[in-house]
């Protein structure tokens, strides 16, 4: 439950941060696309590793060496794919231009809905395996703070991968001509989690099938169908309008994205 309430409290933010007209009124956020049981992420990931099992011990690898990224450039980018409500922002540079409440409100919309599903998605998971996060088990700095709240939610799957990779598969849906590009930066904001050492690999791995298993089933509501339809039209006038994001900050994202992280 407090997965779930931390997402509907960031859909809250994300109309706020982004300035919707009479987003302080007592209006509460829309519902998801799925109704509550369609989905169920239990019957669709696998277990989390046990402790001591191949796949604990390569994630435990992994966090170890790329502790070594701690004040350097996809470091920084990390740090700033922590901040959920800016997707917007972190999706421009792949979708060639910047989207806002003005351009893209159907997009605005659809995050706002998606917010739900994804955190049910994401909740029964976390409270199920109750998987603590690798820099428990092993010593080392994140790009966050160590605090009581972010020790007291559960490593697996990773909320951000899954988010990240929802909003993704989405936009690459309505973008097709910028899938790859898209589905790029979403890779790199699920492995942001690995930089910043707030989640295991896998447990990133399983927030993107979490991910791409919620956008199928959404795929089979008429709602959300049509609501991609509008967004496609939605985006490719947006993108003849721009503003298009900065060239230099789009080409040192794109090099950053790239680079292997281990």
């Amino acid at each position: 439950m407090r997965v779930r309430l931390a997402f509907v409290a960031v859909a809250v933010t994300l109309v706020a941060n982004v300035g919707v007209a009479g987003s302080h009124d007592e209006t509460p956020p829309p519902p998801g696309y799925l109704a509550p049981g369609v989905y169920d992420p239990l019957k669709v990931l696998p277990p989390a590793p046990a402790p001591g099992s191949p796949t604990a011990e390569a994630d435990r690898k992994i966090f170890l060496a790329t502790r070594a990224l701690k004040d350097t450039p996809r470091w920084s980018l990390a740090q700033n794919d922590v901040d959920e409500k800016a997707i917007l922002n972190d999706f421009s540079c792949a979708l060639d231009f910047t989207p806002s409440l003005k351009t893209t409100p159907r997009l605005v919309s659809m995050l706002l809905r998606l917010r739900f599903d994804v955190g049910a998605a994401v909740g029964a998971p976390k409270d199920f395996y109750k998987r603590p996060r690798p820099y428990l088990v092993d010593e080392g700095p994140i790009c966050v703070d160590k605090s009581v709240a972010l020790a007291k939610s559960p490593d697996y799957p990773s909320g951000h991968a899954t988010w990240g990779w929802t909003v993704g598969m989405v936009l690459a849906q309505a973008s097709p001509g910028q899938a790859s590009a898209i589905m790029s930066r979403a890779r790199a904001f699920g492995e942001s989690r690995l930089v910043c050492g707030v989640h295991n690999a896998s447990s990133v791995t399983a927030g993107q099938l979490n991910a791409a298993a919620l956008v199928a089933a959404m795929n089979g509501v008429s709602l959300f169908r049509s609501d991609l339809d509008g967004l496609r039209t939605e985006i490719a006038a947006a993108r003849k309008v721009g503003p298009a994001p900065d060239k230099a900050r789009c080409e040192a994202e794109a090099a950053l994205v790239a680079q292997p992280l281990f």
